[in-house]
């Protein structure tokens, strides 16, 4: 039997959804030899735990009772995030920390720490690679650890994997798609008919619309996707700040009913490429043909 002893570093929907795996896959992970201890837990406002074994089941238990961790008096630490990761005993550290798109900090320095530690690191926070992709990447390769990001852009829908295990010969010279969850599910329902309020409550409701939506509706979320991607894959060596960005706050009914009469239906669109001036990376809303592939993304496809 391997064992693995984790640190996760936020404690929000992804790592709430990662420990549940640990808990309903445990028989088949361990059938593959592989026994997963959690050692540290940091979150921003639940409290902070360190401790040789932290039970999963307990974790996901003390949220759905109490909404923070200060029930599980034994573990807890008055050790910051930073001190967490420079401190505790573990093999991975998760960073799943909250997104700050205009710096990446502070995961940035989280994952730095951790790396310099010689820790693995798996993180899902674009912020990180919009900001500090090759950095980060090169310190890995020095400490001979590995750093891993696929959830960073489409929830862990294999991107970055696909392209360097399938692909390891091909060059990508463009990149398009619909990026963001939120603007498409608002966009979609505003097209129904709906009122924005309802709209935006139903997100909330089913989990993927944040209580303060401003990142996604102006764009940025999209934008920090859209460098992630051209980071890793183009090595494009942008900034979300590179990035021409147009969001969705402006897009009126009357907007969404003059593309109706055309025929055609209004999309918040991730573009990028390499042009002869260098990359060159959009983010917009734009009025796409009923026909086109990307019109039959809805909601949360």
């Amino acid at each position: 039997m391997k064992e693995i002893k984790l640190a996760i570093m936020g404690f929000g929907n992804a790592a709430k959804a990662f420990t549940k795996i640990l808990v309903n896959k445990k028989r088949e992970l361990e059938a593959d030899g592989l026994y997963f201890r959690i050692t540290a837990v940091s979150t921003g406002s639940k409290g902070n735990l360190q401790g040789a074994n932290l039970l999963p089941e307990e974790l996901l238990a003390c949220l759905e009772t109490h909404g923070h961790f200060r029930a599980l008096e034994s573990s807890l630490t008055g050790l910051s995030t930073l001190e967490l990761i420079q401190q505790a005993d573990y093999d991975v550290m998760i960073e799943l920390t909250p997104l700050e798109i205009f710096s990446g900090q502070p995961a940035i320095n989280h994952i730095e720490a951790a790396l310099n530690r010689g820790k693995h690191v798996i993180t899902a926070n674009k912020g990180p690679i919009a900001w500090a992709y090759k950095e980060l990447t090169a310190l890995a390769q020095a400490q001979g650890v590995r750093f891993l990001y696929e959830t960073t852009v489409m929830d862990g829908t294999p991107i970055f994997n696909l392209t360097k295990a399938t692909l390891p010969y091909c060059k990508v010279t463009q990149i398009k798609g619909i990026l963001n969850t939120t603007t498409n599910f608002v966009l979609e329902h505003l097209a129904k008919g709906e009122a924005l309020d309802d709209v935006m409550a139903e997100g909330r409701r089913r989990g993927f619309v944040e209580a303060d939506p401003s990142l996604d509706i102006d764009g940025w979320d999209a934008a920090a996707k859209l460098t992630a991607l051209m980071n890793v894959l183009m090595d494009a060596g942008l900034k979300p700040t590179d990035v021409k960005r147009q969001g969705i706050s402006h897009i009126t009914e009357a907007d969404i009913k003059a593309a109706q009469a055309e025929g055609k239906t209004i999309k918040l669109l991730c573009k990028g490429h390499i042009g002869q001036n260098g990359p060159e990376a959009v983010v917009e809303p734009v009025r796409i043909p009923l026909s086109d592939l990307y019109a039959a993304i809805d909601e949360t496809s």
